[in-house]
């Protein structure tokens, strides 16, 4: 249960959309086969094609293919980690300091085994904080999250 709980909450983050893309626009064999179409699939081959090849790879240390890397990288999606479809759940566990939704939470932000249960506690100390209202949104939980992680000496490596 806990990984399907995990999956959906990683797979529920938006589409990746890179503002500044990496390598350039245009940056390798799969930009240059599928130059002018649009589409899912197409562009799940273009990326797919660069990255079974490592043409793009090649081409942003060599400056070829497209590619050049005097560019700033940006992400231009949302945060992946979405925890907007568990936020009863979540706020619940959050309560308690333990639950499936905050174990996937914890797994989806990469917080080592041996820390999970600090992650539990920690946010467990923090509900009012997490959850100033009942109108509180995803976006401000999240910031909480970051917030109470950064300013925790165990937990700062993982938003750093």
């Amino acid at each position: 249960m806990k990984r399907i709980v995990a999956g959906i909450v990683l797979s529920s983050a938006s589409v990746m959309s890179f503002a500044g893309t990496a390598g350039g626009e245009g940056c390798g064999w799969g930009q240059m086969l599928f130059d002018g179409q649009s589409g899912t699939a197409t562009h799940v081959l273009a990326l797919t094609t660069n990255s079974s090849t490592g043409n793009n790879t090649f081409g942003v240390t060599s400056g070829t293919n497209g590619c050049n890397a005097s560019g700033t990288i940006s992400y231009g999606g949302k945060e992946m980690v979405n925890v907007g479809l568990f936020m009863d759940e979540f706020s619940s566990d959050v309560a308690q300091g333990d639950g499936e939704v905050l174990s996937a939470v914890a797994v989806s932000l990469g917080v080592a085994p041996e820390d999970r249960e600090h992650f539990k506690a920690s946010m467990h100390e923090n509900f009012a904080t997490l959850f100033p209202s009942e109108n509180v949104t995803t976006e401000d939980v999240l910031a909480a999250i970051w917030s109470v992680m950064q300013n925790d000496e165990t937990l700062a490596v993982y938003v750093s």
